[in-house]
C-alpha cells in the first residue's frame, strides 16, 4: 500500500498516486493568506464558494490546519445577513455584492468535514454560520422555485436584488440545502423551510430548466443539475448524454463554453464528480486521466488550454481547479470518509415538492392533492 494512501490520502490507479495528490493539496496550501483567505491565485481575489472547495481538498489531501483556518475565514468574514461579499482581495473587500450560491455553500464544506472527521464540535462551531446563509439564500427564492443569483450593495448596507436565476447556481444550492437539512438533523434544530425551499428548488431543476437565465452555451449549465443532485439516475445520464458532443473534446477534457476551443480543468473535474454520481465510472474515469496534461511539476494546475494554438491560458494555475482535481481523485479513488459527498448517499433523499408556485401541472397536483 502507498503510505500516503495509508494515511486516508485518496488516489486514482494508472493516473494520479496519493502522494501526487498529496502534492496537489500542497499546492492549493501554498497560495492561502495569513488570515485563511484562499484566493483563485497568490493576490487575486477569494470569493467563498471557491475558498470553501477548497478547503473541502486540503482536508481530503492531508491540509488539516489548513483548511481549518480556511473554515475560520468563513466564520471570520460572513456578513449579519448571512452573506458574504463576491470579491475579497488581500483583506479587502473588491465587490461587496452578495451572491446566493457562493453563500450557500458553507454548508457543503461543514458536512464533508463532518463525513471526513466525526467532529461534532466542528459542526457545532460553524452551525450559526451556516443556519444563518442558508436563511438569506431561502430568502432569495422566486415562485417557480429557482433562487435569484445575487443581491448588490449600496452605501454599505443590501440594495437591489437581481431578480434571475442561474442555473448552475441554483443547482449548487441545492445541493447545499440538503447538506443544510442533514446537518439540522445532526444538531437537532430542524429548519422546515429549507425542505419546502428545496422541493419547489427541485421541482424547477427537474422541470423548468427553460425558466432560469439562459446561459445554455456554458458547460456548467449542462452538468450542474446533476452535479447538484437534483438529476440523477437515468434523467440524470440522459442530460449528459444530450450535450457530450457539444462539450467534450476527446483526450482534453471539456470545453466551458461551446463556442470556444478552450478546455478547463475545474469544469472537467466536476463532470467527472456527477459522471461519477449516476454510475458512469468508466466516462470518469478517461476524462479525469485526459485532463492531466493542465497538471504542473509542483502539483498545481493550469487553468485551461486552448488546443488550437496548443497553448496554456490564462497565464495561471487556479487554486479552485487544483481543488476540483482533489475531489475528483477523492471520488474515483480509494476516498476519504468524504468521497460521497457529490454523490449524495449520505444526505437526506429528494426533498417532498410542496407549496409549488409554478403553475404547472404537478403544481396544481399538489396544491389540489390530486395524484
Amino acid at each position: 500500500m502507498h503510505p500516503d494512501r495509508g494515511a486516508g490520502i485518496p488516489g486514482v490507479d494508472e493516473v494520479l498516486t496519493p502522494s501526487q495528490v498529496r502534492q496537489t493539496a500542497e499546492a492549493i496550501a501554498a497560495v492561502q493568506e495569513p488570515d485563511g483567505a484562499i484566493p483563485w491565485t497568490v493576490g487575486g481575489h477569494t470569493d467563498a464558494w471557491n475558498h470553501v472547495e477548497a478547503a473541502m481538498a486540503l482536508l481530503v489531501g492531508g491540509q488539516v490546519a489548513a483548511s481549518d483556518r480556511a473554515y475560520r475565514w468563513c466564520l471570520d468574514t460572513q456578513r449579519d445577513d448571512g452573506s458574504w461579499p463576491m470579491k475579497i482581495v488581500a483583506g479587502e473587500v473588491e465587490d461587496h455584492s452578495g451572491e446566493t450560491n457562493m453563500t450557500a455553500y458553507l454548508a457543503v464544506g461543514v458536512w464533508h468535514n463532518w463525513l471526513v472527521r466525526s467532529d461534532v464540535d466542528f459542526v457545532r462551531r460553524h452551525w450559526l454560520a451556516v443556519r444563518r446563509a442558508l436563511d438569506w439564500v431561502v430568502s432569495m427564492q422566486l415562485p417557480f422555485g429557482g433562487i435569484c443569483w445575487s443581491q448588490e450593495w449600496a452605501d454599505g448596507r443590501p440594495a437591489k436584488v437581481n431578480r434571475e436565476a442561474l442555473l448552475a447556481g441554483s443547482s449548487s444550492i441545492y445541493q447545499a440545502l440538503r447538506a443544510g437539512v442533514a446537518l439540522s438533523e445532526l444538531m437537532d434544530d430542524p429548519q422546515p423551510e429549507w425542505e419546502l425551499a428545496g422541493g419547489r428548488l427541485g421541482h424547477a431543476l427537474r422541470e423548468h430548466r427553460d425558466l432560469f437565465l439562459d446561459k445554455r452555451t456554458f458547460s456548467m449549465d449542462w452538468y450542474y443539475p446533476v452535479l447538484g443532485g437534483a438529476v440523477r439516475g437515468y434523467p440524470g445520464r440522459r442530460l449528459l448524454e444530450s450535450r457530450w458532443d457539444d462539450f467534450v473534446v476527446p483526450g482534453l477534457g471539456i470545453k466551458c463554453v461551446d463556442t470556444n476551443p478552450w478546455v478547463t480543468g475545474a469544469e472537467t473535474c466536476e463532470l467527472v464528480m456527477a459522471l461519477d454520481a449516476v454510475g458512469e465510472r468508466e466516462k470518469a474515469l478517461r476524462l479525469f486521466a485526459d485532463v492531466q496534461h493542465l497538471r504542473m511539476a509542483d502539483g498545481s494546475y493550469w487553468t485551461g488550454y486552448v488546443y488550437p494554438d496548443e497553448v496554456n491560458w490564462p497565464v495561471e494555475q487556479t487554486t479552485y481547479t487544483a481543488a476540483a482535481v482533489v475531489l475528483a481523485a477523492d471520488a474515483l479513488g480509494d476516498g476519504s470518509q468524504g468521497s460521497d459527498i457529490m454523490r449524495g448517499a449520505t444526505l437526506p433523499a429528494d426533498f417532498a415538492e410542496f407549496g409549488l408556485e409554478c403553475g404547472c401541472l404537478v403544481a396544481e397536483a399538489s396544491t389540489t392533492g390530486v395524484s
